[in-house]
C-alpha cells in the first residue's frame, strides 16, 4: 500500500495568522513547510516592490513547485503550504497539485475580522521592519477586495478557525 502525504494549505484574510499557523502545525506534524514569502524573497530579493510585483512573481513561482509538491506528497510526506488560498483560482491551482493523485489534502480557513488582521498587521510592522511596505491598511484594504471565503462547492476538506476579536484599545 502506497501511503501519501497530506497538503494543509490556508485560506484568510492578510493577518489572519496564516504563516504563524502553518509554522506550528509543520512543527507538531514533522511536516515540510514551503513558504512562498521564503520562496519568493531568495528568489526575487530586490524585484518585489508592490502587489502588482508580487502577483508577478507569484506566478512564476507556482509552475516549478507544483510537481515538486506532488513528488513530495506522493513519497508519503505531508506537506504545509504557507500559500495563500485566498481567491478561487489561488484554491484551484492548489487543488491541481493534489487532486489527480487522489493525495488527502485540509484547507484550513482562518476567519478573523479585519479589525483583528489589521492590529496583527501593526504588530508584524514593528517586529519586522522589512515588511513595513506591504504591511499597511492600504495594501490590506486592496488585497481584501479579492478575497473569497471558500464554498462547499469546491470540493474541500475545510476546517474552519474563527480567530477571537483583538481587545479594544484603551482610546476607543
Amino acid at each position: 500500500m502506497n501511503l501519501k502525504g497530506t497538503l494543509y494549505f490556508f485560506c484568510g484574510k492578510m493577518g489572519a495568522g496564516k504563516s504563524t499557523y502553518a509554522k506550528k502545525m509543520s512543527n507538531e506534524l514533522n511536516a515540510v513547510l514551503l513558504s512562498e514569502d521564503d520562496w519568493l524573497s531568495a528568489i526575487y530579493p530586490e524585484e518585489i516592490k508592490n502587489f502588482d510585483d508580487y502577483i508577478k512573481y507569484s506566478s512564476r513561482l507556482k509552475p516549478l513547485l507544483k510537481e515538486h509538491v506532488r513528488r513530495i506528497l506522493n513519497s508519503g510526506v505531508s506537506v504545509v503550504m504557507d500559500f495563500p488560498g485566498n481567491t478561487e483560482k489561488q484554491r484551484a491551482w492548489i487543488k491541481n497539485i493534489f487532486s489527480d493523485d487522489n493525495i488527502p489534502h485540509k484547507l484550513i480557513y482562518l476567519k478573523a475580522e479585519d479589525r483583528l488582521c489589521l492590529k496583527r498587521l501593526e504588530q508584524r510592522r514593528k517586529s519586522s521592519p522589512q515588511r513595513a511596505q506591504f504591511d499597511t491598511e492600504k495594501v490590506f484594504h486592496q488585497v481584501t477586495g479579492y478575497f473569497q471565503a471558500p464554498a462547499n462547492d469546491e470540493g474541500f476538506n475545510v476546517e474552519i478557525i474563527n480567530q477571537q476579536r483583538p481587545e479594544p484599545s484603551r482610546d476607543s
